[in-house]
Formats: C-alpha cells, structure tokens, sequence
C-alpha cells in the first residue's frame, strides 16, 4: 500500500511539473504578442506551462480551443473541440472494433505549424491519435 502511494505521488508530481498553470503575467511578451496576432478578439485565456513552451486555452464561438505556443511567439498546433458525431466512419469504426465497450469522451481537430491536421478521440484515459484520412497512428496514455 505504501509503495503504491509513493507511485502516485510521483505520477502527480510529474504531471504538475509537465504542466503547470501560470499567471498571464508570467507568460513571456513574445509569446502573448504571437497569440493575440493569431487570435485578437480573445480576452479570456488561461495559460499553462508546458515542456518549455505555453499552452493558451479559451473559447471561440463557445468552442472549446487551445493553442500551443513558444515562448517567442510562435503557434506550433491549435486544437478544437468537436462533436463526436463528427469523427468520420473510419475512426468510429477502428475505435468499436479495437476498444469494444469503450465510450468516447471527447473529440478534437488538432492542427500543427505545417497545416497538418489530425484528430484526437479520448476514451478510458486515452487519446487515440489518428490521420486526416481516418488511419489510426498512435495512442498516449493522458
């Protein structure tokens, strides 16, 4: 039982140290003014700290969104909210036929520096990762 508290007092630790909530203030100058470029009519952001650079989350039109952003300005992926119905056939179909009985919690278009867009399907813990075509590419443990 000991052992197993110590395992989840590191587990937590090392989450919060991954990402930390932070105070617009302490959020770089560069990294704001990159943000307000992109999204202008933004006024409420919370902000976290993560592996070195920021993550930006608010809503747009009631969506939820977030931004990850370097602390010199620069958005490196923007990811939105979206309706589960939304997740096209092949993505519903390899999630039922690999994770039988899983419900899907949430879902996201995830778009990186490049254009490149992904989706994101959570389920049990999961993020289940897939192409733009519906192929499944990889799964991270949330």
């Amino acid at each position: 039982m000991k052992k197993l508290a110590f395992l989840l007092t590191v587990i937590s630790a090392v989450a919060f140290v991954n990402a930390q909530k932070v105070q617009q203030k302490d959020v770089p100058a560069s990294a704001q003014k990159g943000f307000q470029k992109q999204f202008p009519t933004v006024k409420e952001v919370k902000w976290v700290k993560e592996d070195g650079n920021y993550e930006a989350g608010f809503k747009v039109n009631g969506t939820e969104t977030s931004v990850v952003i370097t602390p010199s300005g620069n958005i490196l992926e923007t990811e939105t909210e979206m309706s589960i119905n939304s997740l096209s056939a092949p993505i519903k179909a390899y999630i039922t036929k690999n994770y039988p009985n899983q419900k899907i919690k949430e879902a996201a278009k995830i778009t990186n520096a490049k254009g490149i867009l992904i989706y994101e399907a959570e389920i049990n813990g999961k993020d289940l990762i897939f192409d733009n075509k519906g192929m499944f590419l990889k799964e991270n443990k949330n």
